[in-house]
């Protein structure tokens, strides 16, 4: 949804935003959230737990209650309902790897003047060359959102009539875990990288799915895609792509199909015009910082891309998510 009037105001208050968000962002890196749990702490206490600094952490702990996720009361502070649900690690609500993949972005986003002028990404490093924390937050933060979306997706797409289902660059399997369990006649594999194949496993293996899914090393720019499917599913993996690999990518999807087989792309779809919706607008600029040739595709775009592959019955399919991607899916005659 567009802005109706920028005035100085809200100028500043969206140049300024970013402050809230690092203040969200050290409140989860430092785990305050989780140490707070369902107690009431005061700030020494809380200081002495995440080895913080005393007069530092109040700050911050204050920060947060005027944000609205802690509440504070004679100098002792608790979690709100929210944060107890969604910043505390051991809650199944937990999305704090996800903002931690953010808070792994604001770098690369202050130079984002630099990769316009240059045309060039300034985020130099790559999933397989990413630190054990960077690489589980990105992972583990694409199972949050995967978690969140994967329920709406799975009743929005028809499986039952299908066995076998390729989910290609699935990271965790989280879409691939949801359709099974949606459809018990369906087996599928996970293909992506060896790095992600620790993550994959203990996340099948947590839903007790090791017999109906199996994952395969690969990269899907470089290796085959062994076996045959009668649905292949590629949740966010275009974007980080430029049009010639992309293309690539759909027609080797496809080729592992079987006649009648069905291909579903979930994307962050931009409209033809180029300039909405906001978030895979903005997507696109991350992936200008992020990738070589990477960026939000429109529905004429990638519609094209299936239509060279052989694809037909190409359409879109109506689901709502929060943050604005959407579904193109078609099948092989």
């Amino acid at each position: 949804m567009r802005p109706t009037e920028w005035n100085p105001g809200r100028l500043l208050e969206t140049s300024g935003y970013y402050w809230q968000t690092c203040t969200l962002h050290a409140g989860v890196k430092l785990d305050v959230f989780t140490v707070i749990g369902k107690k009431r702490m005061t700030a020494a206490e809380v200081s002495g737990e995440i080895g913080g600094d005393a007069q530092a952490v109040t700050r911050l702990l204050n920060a947060l209650s005027a944000l609205g996720l802690l509440e504070k009361k004679e100098n002792a502070y608790a979690n709100t309902r929210a944060a107890l649900q969604f910043l505390c690690k051991n809650s199944p609500a937990y999305i704090g790897y996800m903002i931690m993949h953010h808070q792994h972005l604001v770098a690369s986003w202050s130079r984002l003047d630099e990769a316009v002028r240059t045309g060039k990404s300034v985020r130099s490093s790559v999933v397989t060359d990413r630190d054990d924390e960077t690489r589980e937050s990105f992972l583990m933060g694409m199972f949050n959102l995967a978690m969140e979306l994967a329920p709406r997706m799975v009743e929005k797409i028809s499986m039952a009539d299908r066995h076998h289902l390729l989910d290609l660059g699935g990271g965790p399997g989280t879409y691939a875990i949801h359709f099974c369990q949606k459809n018990p006649q369906l087996r599928a594999t996970v293909f992506d990288l060896p790095t992600t194949e620790p993550f994959a496993r203990k996340t099948i293996e947590r839903f007790g799915l090791s017999d109906r899914i199996d994952f395969m090393k690969g990269n899907y720019l470089e290796d085959g895609i062994r076996g045959k499917y009668d649905a292949a599913w590629l949740s966010h993996v275009l974007h980080g792509e430029g049009p010639d690999d992309c293309r690539m990518i759909i027609q080797k999807a496809v080729s592992a199909l079987e006649p009648g087989g069905m291909i579903i792309i979930h994307e962050f779809i931009l409209d033809n015009s180029g300039d909405a919706p906001l978030f895979p607008a903005l997507f696109s600029l991350n992936m200008l910082l992020a990738t070589d040739r990477g960026q939000a595709y429109t529905e004429t775009e990638l519609t094209e891309m299936l239509r060279e592959a052989g694809v037909g019955s190409i359409h879109r399919i109506a689901v709502q998510t929060p943050n604005e991607s959407g579904i193109i899916a078609g099948t092989i005659p």
